[in-house]
């Protein structure tokens, strides 16, 4: 047995209360009853904090009228509005459990993840009413809810309101209240069950890196049926008195506009977003002064491009990292402390480990290997899958990321690439998300992804896909210029491919297996 080497947290540990997550959320109400907790940057709908428990509480009546309880599953589909958060807490406070849907999923997706999840009732707003009643075929779901005004054969949200009720009692430790699915970059997407207890520690975990004031306004335009946009936008904006405004999709203009007339201070972003506020040139047309700090998370932010969308607007970018079954922070950035590359450093209550995946031999500072996560925030596992469960968590509760991982002599963190990404180039790794970073500082390009391609003499080869810069070509040759300035020659593209855009999904990650099957 070699020496267990933990990475503990620099951070103070904090206290985590025992509640729902409802009321970790609501917990600012008394103090402040008429500030605005959630509102559409459009104009069309907004709550104070009372009105919210108002809203949540009679929602939660009227689904407990129609046989919500403990054991029951709602389904969630929906874009980002101010009505997701109370459906999300109607169903917790009633006893169920969501099960958050990607709404731009075709029925065949959407019916996979109804049945898995077992959901006997579906929420969606009219949009996607053809494409929900298309998917509830062969499943439990008995009714269909619009959040807006309803279609025959679907019942509009508001007849569903009811006599308030209280939390129905539930086990914090172990009630699943949440069912995302991860996200499938590998392999099918699979339920991951997060207790109250889950959500409420993730939130407080984060208190000493993330510091609001009393005075917040935060953009939301990351997906809330995603766990970043759930957990660190939806919930835990709102659980901080942060006033949230939430957009259905990111659109540039739009989300500047919001910034100007809203004096956003919390921007949260994913690196294709923060690429388009570097480099973009309509940024300059509008006033960012109030923006604090703009928040990256689920997927690798490059230094460079980090320090160009910083020095542009004024403000610290940094980034966190986090999984959907980690609820989902374990690692983030303490205003003011900002590493660049790095992820920040283990979040309050979390122990890091650094484990190399040949030899399984732990790792101290500057080592490199599979990150290794244990904390309150664990998942309690994937629903009616404990061999993946098995695979994912140990005996012992370390999650294993898959993703390899290095932490510095100051406790920072990076993320050096998926393990089930890494490309082997005559038995050296290769990290895509290396050459990533490196290719994008190119002039001419505007976005890639790279893979690893089977070769007979060297095993794989790397292959970059780009979407170059509109009205410019890019060559293999400049690739491979810009490269070999940079890193060692066994990294080096190979193959370049030019494509119109990199498919990544809502969350922003590059879907490397659509890039494979090309």
């Amino acid at each position: 047995m070699t020496d267990i080497i933990i990475h503990p947290s620099p951070l103070p540990e904090v206290e985590i209360p025992a509640v729902t997550i409802t009321a970790h959320v609501l917990r600012k109400t008394d103090e402040m009853p008429d500030r605005v907790a959630i509102q559409d940057a459009a104009g069309t709908s907004s709550y104070t904090f009372a009105e919210l428990g108002t809203a949540i509480h009679s929602l939660a009546g009227g689904l407990a009228a129609r046989g919500v309880a403990p054991g029951t599953v709602v389904g969630l589909m929906a874009p980002n509005i101010p009505e997701y958060a109370v459906v999300f807490h109607g169903v917790a406070v009633a006893g169920g459990a969501v099960t958050t849907i990607n709404p731009t999923y075709g029925a065949e997706e959407v019916r996979h993840q109804l049945q898995d999840a077992g959901a006997s009732m579906l929420f969606v707003v009219p949009m996607f009413l053809e494409t929900a009643s298309a998917a509830i075929e062969g499943t439990d779901v008995t009714e269909i809810v619009v959040m807006g005004d309803a279609a025959p054969g679907a019942t509009p949200m508001a007849e569903v309101f009811g006599e308030p009720i209280e939390q129905v009692p539930v086990d914090l430790m172990d009630h699943t209240v949440v069912l995302p699915y991860s996200s499938g970059t590998t392999g099918l997407p699979k339920g991951v069950m997060l207790t109250h207890h889950n959500l409420v520690a993730n939130i407080e975990q984060v208190k000493h890196a993330i510091l609001y004031a009393d005075d917040e306004v935060g953009l939301a335009a990351l997906p809330f049926f995603h766990i970043y946009g759930m957990q660190v936008l939806m919930n835990g904006l709102i659980a901080n008195g942060v006033t949230t405004v939430s957009m259905p999709r990111f659109d540039m203009v739009e989300a500047l506009q919001a910034v100007q007339e809203l004096k956003i201070t919390r921007f949260f972003a994913v690196p294709p977003i923060i690429l388009g506020l570097a480099k973009h040139p309509i940024v300059d047309q509008y006033d960012m002064s109030s923006v604090r700090q703009i928040f990256s998370g689920a997927a690798p932010l490059g230094a460079e491009l980090a320090a160009e969308a910083g020095d542009r607007l004024g403000c610290e970018v940094v980034q966190g990292f986090g999984m959907t079954e980690l609820s989902p922070v374990s690692h983030c950035t303490v205003e003011g402390d900002y590493r660049p590359g790095t992820s920040g450093v283990t979040a309050s209550n979390t122990e890091s480990r650094v484990v190399d995946p040949d030899t399984g031999e732990d790792q101290g500072v500057g080592g490199r290997g599979e990150l290794w996560v244990r904390g309150p925030q664990v998942m309690k596992g994937y629903l009616n899958n404990d061999e993946a469960t098995a695979a994912t968590v140990d005996a012992d509760g370390w999650l294993h990321t898959g993703d390899i991982a290095i932490i510095d002599e100051a406790g920072h963190m990076t993320i050096v690439d998926r393990l089930k990404e890494l490309i082997k180039f005559k038995g050296f790794q290769v990290a895509p998300a290396e050459l990533e970073a490196l290719i994008i500082t190119h002039p001419k390009v505007a976005d890639v992804a790279v893979i690893g391609v089977p070769d007979d003499e060297a095993g794989e080869v790397p292959k970059a896909f780009v979407a170059p810069v509109e009205g410019e070509t890019v060559t293999l040759d400049e690739i491979q210029e810009l490269v070999g300035e940079h890193l060692v020659s066994y990294k080096q593209v190979k193959i370049l491919e030019v494509i119109d855009a990199i498919p990544k999904s809502a969350a922003g990650k590059i879907l490397r297996k659509e890039l494979r099957a090309r």
